[in-house]
């Protein structure tokens, strides 16, 4: 069989031979059969790959929460129209976020059961309706609808606390106000309070109504944590206690500055004008910072402002908190210029800083602006730089601004305060303390569950249930201060405020615990001061950090020093790690490693280590002798080399009269309990040999230093001697070369 084939083969080699042109027709029909079994191969190849399993549910049945894991966007739309208000929850399965927020949103559900529906719908699965409807670009992504305005995403943290009181809010966008006294107690209680007067007589719901409750619903768009909270009156003597008597009619109440009504005369009256109007409007005194469950820079840009009091306090969103009233209490006195009676409707009062080139307060000499920021240049008519507005457009006279504080304007800043009292009121210590300040301050609240290692890195201790946590950050000046528990509240943004603030800056630094004596001293923020400060130690100090390459690879050499002066009494070799303890800002250095070297008895004259002279160990050695106060040989002179010949040998010297001094202290213990004459006797002799051996050792220890004395001294001479013979060398080099060339000619 095999030679049947073998001659076929040979028969067609042959023709192939004979007949080129049968040799592509040849490489066509094995080309094809190569190419058709790979084509079937692959063809069945496809047909036998696994189908991608369908997903499961996510939630279980008894979560309380409809569950449509093949992503029915129909059935969610139908659940969402038939309930009043409805939350979806659009979620991918393998997402860890939204693996985390699930048992937290069981939780609101199984609370809200009956009043709110909740949908989750799996947003992943490719085959759903949802995945090529939407396109999400994380998860979760969560939607409340109220009716069929919606949707309105909630941003704010996935707790089950903060989740179910944003529910609430959206299911009851508005309060009703049925007397005078829940008025007073809506408007003191809330941050900022928007009322909405309405007649109900003509119809079971005004037109103007609906635009009012749709406006507390883009509010809520606007603002997840609800600062601003949407009321109703329908009783016309309670709407007069906020000086409301049209119908259809809005009021927004401002502690700080006039309260102000809707102008239904220059806006149409809109959900969409009158949220706007709110917010344009608004005061914020106390800003909540939340984290979004993502990388978020909110804090950072709210910390470039200015100097910022954060306040980090145990929050729940579902009850009343004593400490964040009296944190918003303190922060609505600090901006509160002017005290003013009358009511909401009193006149306006406002306390801002403004930045004036030019101006200075000769200017203000029997002139005056308008409030809300006011101030007068050499035009003919006051300006108000906030809302670009003059004065004969708005129709207020000038008088309204009364008290102009430039007393510190040193950076050219003006205070203006605004008031109807035509002399002041008598202020406490934080009333007002935002016109008289240069450093205003900005506030901010954080929840102490949330945000509790931050906290930690800024200073606080124990756990996130304690005391709150309240700190100062001036970005600018890189500082930071913390409040103590002993201190008030008052008197720590007091004392912030002043011009040579008594607080002291705050440093962070790594605990560090020590439970034997180290060659070479860790020292932290909190030792920092007593070890380098010591007047009774000259300390050379190492600064280093972590990611510093170098500094690594100058342990061995510190190790080799600190060996060298283990056991003396007079010097610490220490170590500090800036990555990781603040310094005060005169003990800082520029690069790293860096070496100092703090003399006992004159600590300000500090030295540093010569950036250009490499850190060996006898260049190390010669720095600490030249400038340690008590030692002979601090002298000035050469001889660099001389010291590596002989440090080793002073160094088996130094500690052979340590371990002899030790040994001399114990024999002296062992005399003072031994009370035998002929022992006595004994030790006393061994005692005399050991003393005599001590001052041999001191002996060499000195004859050492004198002979690394004249060592340095002869290595002087020797340069010199070698300088002179090379020139004599090349003299006679020159001489010899030209006698050599008058016999060559």
């Amino acid at each position: 069989m095999l030679q049947r084939v073998r001659a076929q083969l040979r028969q067609a080699v042959d023709q192939m031979k004979s007949r080129p042109e049968l040799c592509c027709g040849g490489a066509v029909l094995l080309t094809c059969a190569i190419i058709l079994p790979l084509t079937l191969t692959c063809g069945r190849a496809k047909s036998v790959v696994a189908l991608a399993r369908p997903p499961g549910r996510f939630f279980p049945a008894e979560a309380g929460v409809e569950d449509l894991f093949l992503g029915q966007m129909e059935e969610a739309e139908r659940l969402r129209e038939e309930a009043d208000v409805s939350l979806l929850f659009y979620y991918a399965p393998w997402c860890a976020h939204s693996i985390t927020a699930r048992p937290q949103l069981q939780q609101a559900a199984l609370r809200l059961a009956g009043e709110v529906q909740f949908i989750a719908v799996n947003c992943w699965w490719h085959q759903g309706k949802c995945r090529k409807q939407k396109s999400f670009f994380q998860y979760p992504v969560i939607h409340l609808y109220y009716w069929r305005f919606g949707p309105i995403e909630y941003r704010g943290p996935v707790q089950s606390e903060y989740l179910e009181s944003f529910i609430l809010r959206v299911s009851t966008p508005l309060t009703y106000l049925p007397t005078s006294r829940a008025l007073h107690t809506f408007l003191t209680h809330q941050q900022q309070g928007v009322v909405g007067y309405f007649q109900f007589n003509s119809s079971p719901q005004p037109a103007g109504y609906i635009s009012f409750l749709l406006s507390a619903l883009h509010a809520l768009r606007r603002d997840h944590q609800g600062a601003v909270r949407f009321a109703v009156v329908t009783n016309q003597a309670v709407a007069e206690g906020v000086s409301l008597r049209e119908d259809e009619s809005v009021y927004l109440h401002r502690r700080l500055n006039s309260s102000l009504v809707f102008p239904r005369a220059q806006r149409n009256f809109t959900a969409q004008a009158v949220c706007d109007w709110v917010f344009e409007n608004r005061e914020s005194v106390v800003h909540w910072i939340q984290p979004t469950g993502a990388k978020s820079y909110s804090l950072e840009a709210e910390l470039q402002k200015g100097p910022a009091l954060l306040t980090f306090l145990p929050h729940n969103p579902l009850a009343a908190n004593q400490l964040l009233n009296q944190v918003t209490d303190v922060a609505l006195r600090y901006h509160s210029c002017c005290g003013s009676e009358g009511g909401p409707s009193a006149l306006p009062r406002c306390c801002q800083s403004l930045l004036v080139s030019g101006w200075t307060s000769a200017d203000s000499r029997g002139k005056a602006g308008i409030c809300e920021i006011c101030a007068r240049r050499s035009a003919p008519v006051p300006h108000c730089w906030a809302l670009g507005l003059n004065v004969g457009h708005v129709g207020l006279s000038s008088a309204a601004c009364r008290s102009i504080q430039s007393s510190y304007s040193g950076l050219s800043r003006v205070s203006v305060c605004c008031r109807s009292e035509p002399r002041p009121r008598p202020l406490d210590s934080i009333t007002g303390l935002q016109c008289r300040t240069n450093k205003t301050l900005r506030f901010y609240l954080l929840d102490a569950e949330l945000n509790w290692p931050l906290a930690q890195r800024l200073g606080a201790s124990g756990n996130h249930s304690g005391p709150p946590f309240i700190t100062i950050i001036n970005l600018r000046d890189e500082t930071h201060y913390v409040l103590k528990h002993t201190d008030s509240l008052e008197d720590f943004i007091q004392n912030f405020s002043v011009n040579f603030s008594p607080l002291h800056r705050h440093l962070m630094g790594h605990k560090h615990h020590q439970h034997t004596q180290p060659l070479i001293q860790e020292v932290t923020s909190d030792s920092f001061m007593d070890t380098v400060m010591d007047s009774q130690r000259d300390v050379l100090l190492l600064y280093y950090s972590a990611w510093c390459g170098f500094c690594s690879l100058l342990n061995h050499v510190f190790l080799q020093l600190a060996r060298l002066f283990q056991g003396n009494s007079a010097l610490t070799v220490a170590r500090v790690n800036v990555g990781r303890n603040d310094l005060p800002w005169e003990f800082m250095v520029d690069h790293l490693p860096s070496v100092l070297f703090f003399p006992r008895h004159r600590k300000q004259m500090s030295v540093k280590f010569p950036e250009n002279t490499p850190m060996t160990v006898p260049n190390l050695l010669r720095f600490v002798l030249q400038h340690t106060s008590h030692a002979p040989w601090a002298e000035s002179g050469s001889g660099a080399e001389s010291v590596s010949l002989l440090w080793a040998e002073l160094h088996s010297l130094q500690r052979e009269v340590f371990s002899l001094h030790r040994a001399r202290e114990h024999l002296t213990q062992q005399l003072s309990v031994l009370t035998l004459e002929s022992q006595n006797a004994e030790l006393q002799a061994q005692s005399g040999r050991l003393e005599t051996l001590y001052r041999e050792k001191r002996r060499q220890l000195a004859d050492g230093v004198h002979r690394l004395q004249e060592l340095a001294d002869a290595s002087e001479e020797l340069l010199k001697e070698n300088a002179l013979l090379k020139v004599l060398l090349s003299a006679l080099r020159e001489t010899d070369r030209q006698e050599g060339k008058c016999e060559a000619s």
